[in-house]
């Protein structure tokens, strides 16, 4: 069952933002990989959903990172986020780190058609730190489409 948005968390989205959070397919204490998600509004909304899951932004800007922790500093703190600075066609888990549930990214080069051999390389990272039937969601369906990682 998915928690409610909290009105401050709903009112810091855009509606196309909350309309791709709300087709995510999440359940609690779910692992959620967003791939370019500076400044963090769907994570924190995503961390929001997923109860005691966990959140993961990763960011290939220094500066968009940065904004990350400053905007999610209490999810952070609780644990709930964390954010790295490394493009996803360079992401690997950390070791000792657990694979995701589910990715998602929105408006990424990498992984909407814009750069295809970013993406080539993306997907192979993508898919090696998700578990096993894992699935990743970009933007630019109705409002998201599944990319197959196969």
């Amino acid at each position: 069952m998915q928690a409610c948005l909290t009105s401050d968390m709903t009112s810091s989205l855009s509606p196309r933002l909350a309309d791709i959070v709300d087709a995510l397919p999440l359940r609690q204490g779910m692992r959620v990989l967003e791939i370019g998600g500076a400044p963090g509004a769907a994570a924190r909304a995503v961390a929001q959903r997923i109860g005691d899951g966990h959140v993961l932004v990763i960011d290939r800007s220094p500066k968009g990172v940065a904004q990350v922790e400053r905007l999610a500093a209490s999810e952070i703190a609780a644990g709930r986020m964390s954010v790295r600075c490394v493009a996803a066609e360079d992401f690997e888990l950390a070791p000792g780190e657990a694979a995701y549930d589910l990715a998602f990214a929105i408006r990424v080069g990498a992984l909407d058609g814009r750069h295809p051999r970013a993406g080539e390389q993306a997907h192979r990272r993508i898919k090696a730190a998700l578990v096993a039937g894992g699935k990743l969601f970009i933007d630019g369906g109705d409002p998201l489409r599944e990319i197959k990682l196969d």
